[in-house]
């Protein structure tokens, strides 16, 4: 489990330098349109229907460490590739680095289920949320150090033209080959415990997910989130760049304030989804997610910067927190519902249909934000009195700010079909918020700034009660 971390913390290295913010900044660099930002977005999710490949490769040599092992190599290695061609050949059209990539998330989704089914065995279902958590909450943190310092490498370089720009990203994708040749290394040095085979005809075999009554509710819900968040998602950073004119250092600098808010609350979202229900979980998360979303159609309605930037701030640390629960509890309630001896199988037909509509729905938001690109929608309404009149925007959408919108009331729909999951050990959603809001005050009264607040607040109170024992203090006096 130890050898497990490891491999999270190399393979985070690897996922943080070639891929989000910086392949982003970086296609734009070669001249990228929004179809072929939306087609890269989609590409981690479409070659997963390529899973149907772990199913017989395990079902063939019941081996699923050699095979993630030997598909984690050859998916790193097309990153060593770009790297050296950009390196070399200074610029290279977007299309070469989509079909490169297309090589790298092919070996990838190969690699996926047959580590998610040896995880299932490996660690205790007891302590799936605890285990988890922990280690997204030190691959967060790596996430954190090493997206903010490359963030100051790529603005400093380019500020300061020590280089060119396209050699940084170079470097980038090198380093991130070699991270992930470091992730598969601990994954060859971890035991594997014996498997099932599944028994039976392959399309027989691939039916029965689909057969399985409970499961199948789980794959509509997760298709219908996976499509809404997944039309808007891949051009936020797009926005910060080309429409508020945000430095790589400042967008980055949004995702780790992210990435702190959902270290901060990962562990609690693990123990409760342990003790409670990971379907429950998603019902407190999703909502907050989906008002995240809808907060991204007011960046940029304000004249004052600052105001805008604070928005962002508040955005990006609710995008953590929900995130940070709804992503943990997804892959937990997949792994619940799978039987043992079924899992590779459970999990391939998962990651199968929903990588379909989380390759659709990017390549729909590229259309539509081009659509878009020269219709504007404003509701404003206006105040009024004897003395002064005043214009309060209460709705400014225009280009990407509708796909923002269409997201929000799309993963609005998606929640309500997460109803029809059943879950062992699922508790109310109420009682669960309860355990929360207490859970919360105990850390911010043990941990934080505000708990010592609190705490010279009640000091300051005892000392008046003192001073004055002929008044009576009201509440909040």
């Amino acid at each position: 489990m130890n050898l497990v971390i490891g491999d999270g913390l190399a393979s985070e290295a690897m996922t943080t330098l070639t891929s989000g913010t910086f392949l982003t900044a970086m296609v734009l660099l070669l001249n990228a349109n929004n179809f072929q930002i939306g087609l890269l977005a989609g590409l981690p999710t479409i070659t997963n229907v390529f899973q149907l490949l772990s199913v017989w490769l395990v079902r063939r040599f019941n081996n699923r460490r050699a095979v993630t092992v030997i598909c984690s190599i050859l998916a790193r290695t097309p990153l060593l590739i770009i790297g050296l061609l950009i390196l070399f050949f200074k610029s290279i059209p977007v299309e070469s680095v989509i079909v490169i990539l297309i090589f790298h998330y092919f070996f990838g989704s190969i690699a996926g289920p047959c580590w998610n089914a040896w995880m299932k065995d490996l660690v205790p279902e007891r302590s799936l949320g605890d285990y988890f958590s922990r280690r997204t909450s030190y691959t967060q943190a790596l996430n954190i150090v090493l997206g903010l310092l490359t963030a100051f490498i790529v603005d400093y370089t380019k500020n300061h033209r020590i280089t060119a720009e396209l050699n940084v990203y170079a470097g980038l994708f090198i380093g991130g080959g070699i991270a992930g040749m470091i992730s598969a290394a601990c994954l060859s040095a971890t035991p594997e415990p014996l498997g099932l085979r599944t028994q039976g005809n392959i399309v027989n075999i691939l039916q029965r997910p689909l057969r399985d009554h409970n499961f199948r509710h789980l794959l509509i819900f997760n298709s219908a989130w996976v499509f809404a968040t997944n039309i808007a998602a891949p051009f936020f950073v797009v926005f910060m760049m080309k429409k508020m004119g945000l430095s790589i250092t400042y967008i980055i600098g949004y995702n780790i304030i992210s990435q702190i808010c959902s270290i901060l609350t990962v562990r609690m979202w693990g123990r409760f989804a342990d003790n409670y229900s990971n379907k429950t979980i998603i019902a407190l998360a999703a909502p907050l997610y989906i008002l995240t979303l809808i907060g991204w159609c007011y960046v940029g309605i304000y004249t004052h910067a600052y105001m805008n930037l604070l928005l962002l701030l508040v955005i990006h640390a609710g995008m953590g927190i929900s995130n940070a629960g709804i992503n943990l509890s997804l892959t937990n309630i997949s792994l619940k519902l799978s039987p043992s001896e079924e899992s590779v199988v459970y999990l391939s037909t998962k990651n199968i249909i929903t990588a379909l509509f989380s390759f659709i729905a990017p390549l729909i938001g590229g259309y539509l934000a081009d659509f878009f690109q020269s219709r504007s929608v404003s509701i404003d309404a206006q105040y009024k009195s004897p003395h002064w009149g005043k214009v309060i925007h209460l709705l400014d959408l225009h280009e990407l700010n509708f796909l923002f919108l269409l997201a929000a009331g799309l993963a609005f729909i998606a929640v309500e079909l997460l109803v029809q999951v059943k879950e062992t050990g699922e508790v109310e959603k109420d009682v669960v918020k309860k355990m929360i809001r207490s859970n919360i005050k105990s850390n911010l009264k043990e941990y934080f700034v505000i708990g010592q607040l609190i705490d010279l607040h009640d000091a300051f109170r005892n000392l008046v009660r003192k001073r004055l024992p002929g008044r009576r203090m009201g509440n909040g006096q």
